[in-house]
């Protein structure tokens, strides 16, 4: 088998790209910890004040992000840092790590705040003003869509920053919330119906609990799937079956086993080919791997590939 002339190596610009990633990556990490900090403050100020708990709840969801925040950008320089010999595969598995932690605390968040609304609805309701959380609402959801937009923008494709987008698409979804509620329980107030304007603060939080909920779950079962040696995505399955049967074609090789799971930016791929005996040499099998390899490199990802032509079908056993 024979392979078409080579081409310039793309490995170094693939390199450079790579680390313009991580350089993005961790500085748009750094921007969500600055905008929690501002955002988040104001909100648990303005909430104490007003005594409206959903105000403090949102505002501590979002001072929340920034020690999760902090362990995504510890967790983006440990993954980046090379492999050594106390950790010849690198540290890649950090990242699903702090995905992990970051659902957790997420979900930890919202069944305290689903406790202290019951407790508030047991015990007569609040006196939170319906105008203060239409406002806050407002300001609060339009900021936080801004900052999720300005994220995905820096770093696209970062399963770090896609965690803080998710809160931060979450924290919009809460502000909107409130702000509905907020408009809902003043109309209510403006049409004489005060008595049920005392329970719109802990309802609200309530349902924003119930909408929320699902993020940090997904997050959880996110992580644990990489962390489970999972399939990878779809979008980067499809690139890999693409990449194989482009192989076949040029090189005439049979169907392969096929293996591949993603950790971090890392992703393995294990690709094992049975041939006829005396009909490759270690040469061809080198183009055979350069070809699926290079292929892969288009994802963005730190390939580690095994590639193999072998006559013998017990070694791609599993």
């Amino acid at each position: 088998p024979r392979a078409a002339a080579a081409g310039p190596d793309p490995r170094p610009a693939v390199d450079l790209a790579r680390a313009g990633s991580a350089a993005a990556e961790r500085s748009a990490l750094v921007v969500s910890i600055v905008a929690s900090a501002v955002i988040g403050g104001g909100a648990v100020v303005w909430g104490v004040l007003a005594t409206a708990g959903v105000l403090v709840f949102d505002g501590v969801f979002l001072l929340a992000g920034i020690l999760l925040s902090g362990v995504s950008l510890a967790a983006a320089r440990a993954a980046a840092a090379p492999p050594s010999a106390a950790y010849p595969f690198g540290k890649h598995a950090v990242t699903p790590l702090a995905v992990a932690l970051q659902g957790a605390a997420l979900l930890g968040t919202v069944v305290f705040a689903a406790a202290d609304a019951v407790t508030t609805l047991t015990s007569g309701g609040s006196d939170a003003n319906p105008a203060t959380m239409l406002v806050y609402g407002v300001v609060s959801a339009a900021l936080s869509v801004v900052v999720a937009w300005w994220l995905r923008r820096r770093a696209p494709g970062s399963d770090l920053v896609d965690a803080e987008v998710a809160q931060w698409h979450a924290g919009a979804v809460l502000s909107t919330v409130v702000g509905v509620g907020g408009a809902a329980a003043l109309a209510l107030d403006t049409a004489g119906v005060t008595a049920a304007t005392r329970y719109a603060d802990p309802v609200l939080l309530l349902v924003a609990c119930a909408v929320i909920a699902p993020v940090p779950v997904r997050l959880i079962r996110t992580a644990a799937r990489e962390l489970l040696e999972a399939a990878p995505p779809p979008a980067v399955t499809a690139v890999l079956g693409e990449a194989v049967a482009d192989v076949r074609a040029r090189f005439g090789l049979p169907e392969p086993v096929v293996r591949a799971t993603k950790l971090g930016r890392r992703l393995y791929v294990e690709v094992d080919f049975v041939v006829a005996p005396g009909t490759w040499d270690v040469d061809a099998e080198d183009r055979v791997r350069r070809a699926v390899v290079d292929r892969l490199r288009a994802t963005g990802h730190e390939v580690w590939a095994t590639v193999e032509v072998t006559t013998d079908p017990d070694l791609t056993a599993a």
